[in-house]
This record gives structure tokens, C-alpha cells and sequence, in this order.
């Protein structure tokens, strides 16, 4: 094993034991560390130290990331892919300067490409009904409508991460208060409420399920142990074959409707940042595709001296 795999791994350890990241998070860190790994070893060799490792061949690496694999006639990744893939470099030798192992970080001569600003897919309120109410509606019976319900119901009332909803245990649901116990990224805990319809739902999915333990999963898969994440998005995509849309619906697209729906009631942005679990309103600001129409009304009710001039026009009247 040589060295820049030996490091890698270590940073790997270094995450999942001192940062409580996610085994998705370490996931991905592993991926695009292996990536970089693989380009450094064909451009320096199979002895490479991350000492020789300097910002121009990181620029290289990114050339190779966003233009054409000649050999492999594949496309370049998206500059959020890109962005990320940076990122995790730049965390990784970030880490070998704090531990000594380097003086001087490359990655931070680098910028991060602009993303895209694309919107993210959200339901109306039509669609969304529609959604949660499949299962009830279904053709035949199936063990398995009720909690499928319950987990629509709560992506929706509460706008979980598909994470954080999989990680549930019975004893983080407070029905009585009507609240859910989430432990988000970084395994930072925070508490959301739960809607009268999604508490209804997980109220009769749970009297099917009889005497549970506190720290049974809240929500089980086919075979009995605890859902997993393939499991959520199979059964948001069977079920949303029956609304009107070209787009493919995920746990994700539940979460940023919750968030649309909030923002266009009157919720404000740093509620709806508390509710998500973001640490940066930044993040949050990704939700604000109110069209115009809404603000100017919004505008119209809520500022002091549009509703002064509107009096005023209505006395003149």
C-alpha cells in the first residue's frame, strides 16, 4: 500500500471517528479520493507522494474532470460533481497540513467552479395530495400501503432528508407532542414537528406493528429490519406514477416541496432553515423560487408604506 492510499485511509478514519460524518458522507468521500488517487498515480506514477502533489496538477485534474475523456469517450462531470470531487481534495489535504504531514494545502489556489443555478423540482399542492393519498387508493391490498403512508405523510410534514428518515427509532417520535427527534448531518439533533395527518399515519401504521421497543427502527423494510435508503426511493417512485409529471419524484423532491410550500405560506427563511436542519441560510436560499406574482403580494400586505399608498389611492378614488 503506498503512501497517498495509506493517507486517504487514515483521513477516512479520521471522519467516521473525530467528525461523526455519515457512512454516505464517508461513502463519497471515498469515491472521489480514490478518483483523484487513480489520476495522481497515472500522472506521477504508482510511487507518488502527496509532497509532489502541487496546484498545477490539481489544475490538471480538474481540466481532465471537465472537459472529454478522449480514451474513454465520456463526458465531463457537472461543475457541482466537480465542485464536490474539489472539495473533498481540498478537505483531505487540509487535514494533512493540521496533522503535520504537509505544509502548504494546493487546494486552496484552486477555485471552485460556479454551479449551475438550477432549481429544484418541487410539487404543487394538487400533486403532492395526490402522491400521499396513492397507497390508500391502491388497487389491492398490500402489508405494506400503511406504512408507506406514514413515510410519504412525514417526508412531507416535516422535511426530512431520506437519512434521517431511514435512522428513526420508535422512541424519537413524540406523538403526543407531536414532534420527531432527527439527527441530522454531522449528527447534529434537532426537533421537528409533525403535522396532525402525518401523526394520524404514523399512528395506524405503528397499531399494525403491536408492543415495540424504544430503539426498534420506526419504519421497517420487507424483510423486518430496518428500511434502507433504495427502499424509500422505490416506493416514492411506484407510487409516483400516479401524478401528472415528466420528472422523476424523490425523498428529496418531498423535502424541497415542504420547504416551497412553507416559503409561500408566509413562513420565514429562517424558520424554514431550522426546520431543514441547514447550518447555512445560505442553503436555504436555494428555496426562494417564489414567483413574482407571490412577492409583489407579499410585498403589497406586508410593507408599511405600500398599504400607506394604497389608502391613499383608494381615498382619492
Amino acid at each position: 500500500m503506498d503512501e497517498l492510499t495509506q493517507q486517504v485511509a487514515r483521513f477516512l478514519e479520521f471522519l467516521a471517528t473525530q467528525r461523526n460524518a455519515s457512512p454516505h458522507t464517508i461513502a463519497a468521500y471515498r469515491n472521489d479520493l480514490n478518483g483523484f488517487s487513480s489520476f495522481v498515480r497515472s500522472e506521477r506514477g504508482t510511487t507518488v507522494s502527496t509532497k509532489t502533489v502541487d496546484h498545477l496538477l490539481l489544475r490538471l485534474y480538474l481540466a481532465s474532470l471537465n472537459g472529454v475523456n478522449k480514451q474513454q469517450q465520456q463526458a465531463g462531470y457537472a461543475k457541482s460533481s466537480i465542485g464536490r470531487k474539489l472539495a473533498a481534495v481540498r478537505a483531505f489535504f487540509g487535514w494533512l497540513v493540521r496533522t503535520g504531514q504537509l505544509e502548504v494545502n494546493p487546494a486552496e489556489l484552486i477555485a471552485t467552479p460556479k454551479r449551475e443555478q438550477r432549481l429544484p423540482f418541487h410539487l404543487n399542492i394538487d400533486q403532492t395530495v395526490t402522491l400521499i393519498e396513492a397507497p390508500a387508493h391502491a388497487a389491492q391490498e398490500q402489508p405494506t400501503l400503511a406504512r408507506d403512508t406514514a413515510i410519504l405523510e412525514l417526508l412531507y410534514s416535516s422535511g426530512l432528508r431520506v437519512s434521517e428518515l431511514t435512522g428513526l427509532a420508535v422512541v424519537d417520535l413524540d406523538r403526543a407532542a407531536g414532534m420527531v427527534r432527527v439527527q441530522g448531518k454531522g449528527g447534529k439533533e434537532r426537533i421537528v414537528p409533525v403535522g396532525s395527518a402525518a401523526l394520524e399515519a404514523l399512528g395506524q401504521y405503528l397499531a399494525g406493528r403491536g408492543q415495540l421497543a424504544d430503539d426498534a427502527p420506526l419504519f421497517l423494510g420487507c424483510r423486518g429490519a430496518r428500511i434502507n435508503r433504495r427502499a424509500v426511493f422505490e416506493l416514492i417512485r411506484r407510487w409516483s406514477k400516479n401524478i401528472n409529471t415528466f420528472k422523476n419524484v424523490s425523498p428529496h423532491t418531498l423535502r424541497h416541496t415542504f420547504a416551497t410550500h412553507m416559503l409561500e405560506v408566509g413562513a420565514d427563511l429562517r424558520s424554514i432553515q431550522e426546520l431543514l436542519g441547514h447550518s447555512s441560510l445560505s442553503t436555504t436560499q436555494k428555496y426562494t423560487h417564489v414567483g413574482l406574482d407571490r412577492l409583489l403580494e407579499v410585498y403589497d400586505k406586508a410593507h408599511p408604506r405600500a398599504r400607506e399608498a394604497d389608502q391613499q389611492n383608494g381615498e382619492s378614488t
